[in-house]
């Protein structure tokens, strides 16, 4: 679609967002990045176009905003429709997308607390990170290059953004994803080697950086 303004709303460090930046990536959409300092204020535009939860990502389609990482991608297959598809075309496969995406963010559960809690306690609640991951390597992933098979899709652009965090988590932790969940390992890596992906994802190590600082000033560390 030529000529559409697509704006997105978005926190550089977001899994969220970066759900949203990798999609667009895969359809090859142009569109003007704005980033909100979540640490500061909500910018007036963020309050504007997400008044319910105040909250990024934010995607502006011609002056109309979605909200919600999963309804924007879902959103964004669906209006460029002609170019990599994310969901699957069966209805059964596309509800077990569907499924195994909302699942992954019972990470987040685990995540959130690294803003929040010392590192022991941090440490001590690992297993609420390493238990989902099996669980999508066993019972999602298994021996596919990607959760859709051999295509790159919706489940893999829900999860991503996590496997950005991993480097922060095994740090603050001192334990190995990749010991626990190899298969997820190995698929993180894979789907790093993809252009889309590489370039919407930001780098592991200035996440750390940023959350060691937070935490310092936090007095969590």
């Amino acid at each position: 679609m030529e000529n559409d303004e697509v704006i997105l709303l978005d926190f550089w460090p977001s899994m969220f967002g970066m759900r949203v930046r990798v999609a667009l990536a895969e359809k090859a959409i142009e569109y003007e990045y704005k980033e909100e300092d979540l640490f500061s204020s909500k910018s007036p535009l963020l309050l504007k176009m997400n008044p319910i939860h105040k909250k990024i990502p934010v995607l502006i389609h011609n002056g109309k905003p979605v909200c919600e990482s999963f309804v924007v991608v879902e959103y964004i297959d669906e209006v460029w429709k002609d170019k990599a598809p994310l969901l699957p075309s069966d209805p059964y496969e596309r509800s077990q997308a569907r499924f195994w995406a909302s699942y992954t963010d019972k990470l987040y559960d685990f995540g959130k607390r690294v803003w929040t809690v010392k590192r022991e306690e941090f440490a001590e609640g690992k297993k609420d990170l390493i238990d989902p991951l099996k669980l999508l390597e066993e019972a999602a992933l298994g021996d596919k290059p990607y959760f859709g098979g051999e295509s790159f899709g919706f489940v893999d652009i829900a999860l991503i953004g996590f496997y950005s965090w991993f480097y922060t988590y095994e740090t603050i932790c001192n334990f190995s994803i990749e010991a626990e969940c190899p298969k997820i390992a190995a698929w993180g890596k894979r789907c790093m080697k993809r252009e889309s992906v590489s370039k919407s994802l930001p780098d592991s190590h200035k996440i750390y950086e940023v959350v060691i600082e937070y935490r310092k000033k936090s007095g969590l560390d």
